[in-house]
């Protein structure tokens, strides 16, 4: 039986997942905004969403890699201008003490990654390189995602550790903060172009 090279696909696992997109900058922003113990409603929900954006990846993988020269478009056009909205509301948001925890529930962080192209192509990519030429049994394909979606948790948690451990910097510094990552976001919408 053939096995993916598991250096690669480790390495494309940890690189795509602890690089900055906005799973990463929402639960750092939220982290430093409300704490690392609320923030873990959000990380919970990237998670939960995370593995059934993997399962589909998996699932519909050879029917999404023959229409994706016409998904791909949209998909992109749709999720750029999602992650703009989320650098609007990073730059438009109240001061620290007046911001409100309606984007750092659990359903925010399933929700985002309906919306959140980075997530949607690595799933994709993930299964269409990695995965699904390899096995095929719904179990394995399974595992796979739920240690995918274990990783991005692990990254995800991360981010939100760093928030709050810096959160007297960010919140003293919270216009730098906030262009920052809205910067950071933009970039996300950008390079997807």
């Amino acid at each position: 039986m053939r096995v993916p090279n598991p250096f690669a696909f480790l390495s494309y696992v940890m690189l795509t997942t602890f690089t900055p997109g906005p799973n990463n900058i929402m639960s750092m922003s939220t982290a430093s905004q409300h704490g690392f113990r609320k923030s873990l409603r959000f990380t919970s929900g990237v998670f939960a969403g995370f593995f059934v954006v993997m399962a589909l990846s998996c699932a519909f993988t050879l029917s999404l890699y023959n229409a994706m020269p016409s998904i791909k478009p949209v998909m992109t056009v749709v999720g750029a201008s999602y992650i703009l909205w989320l650098a609007y509301k990073t730059l438009t948001a109240g001061t620290h003490a007046e911001k409100d925890a309606s984007g750092s529930g659990f359903l925010s962080g399933v929700v985002l990654q309906f919306f959140n192209p980075k997530a949607i192509l690595y799933g994709v990519t993930s299964a269409s390189t990695f995965l699904v030429p390899y096995y095929k049994s719904p179990w394995v394909l399974a595992g796979f995602c739920f240690f995918m979606a274990a990783v991005s948790f692990v990254a995800t948690s991360s981010w939100a550790m760093f928030g709050s451990i810096f959160e007297r910097f960010l919140s003293q510094n919270g216009k730098v903060v906030a262009w920052i990552m809205a910067g950071l976001l933009v970039y996300c919408a950008v390079s997807l172009f």
